[in-house]
């Protein structure tokens, strides 16, 4: 049995040293808590959206097509989202396998 590691298996558990407020963290958990700020920010602009049509009586087509495009943008940052991570997650699984 050989004791050799990949170093390319190393890279995900590699401190980001740039960012000291985040604790340490990899360059993948930045991936995924980008991607949170991302849906948290979009969710935001839905939220405000919907809130001006329930409270501000604007409920005409053009401000439910505003709210029904922001929400199709919500869906396929979530979509992209899980690709991604998902994806990175197992390339990495599969270099730390192979290292």
């Amino acid at each position: 049995m050989s004791n050799y590691v990949n170093p390319m298996s190393l890279i995900a558990a590699t401190p980001m040293t740039q960012n000291k407020s985040s604790g340490g963290s990899s360059w993948f958990q930045a991936l995924a808590q980008a991607w949170g700020e991302a849906l948290d920010s979009q969710a935001s602009v839905i939220q405000q959206k919907s809130d001006a049509i329930a409270t501000g009586g604007t409920d005409n087509p053009s401000a439910i097509t505003e709210l029904t495009t922001e929400s199709l943008r919500m869906s396929f940052l979530s979509n992209s989202s899980n690709t991604s991570i998902s994806t990175v997650g197992q390339a990495l699984e599969t270099m730390a396998r192979k290292g």
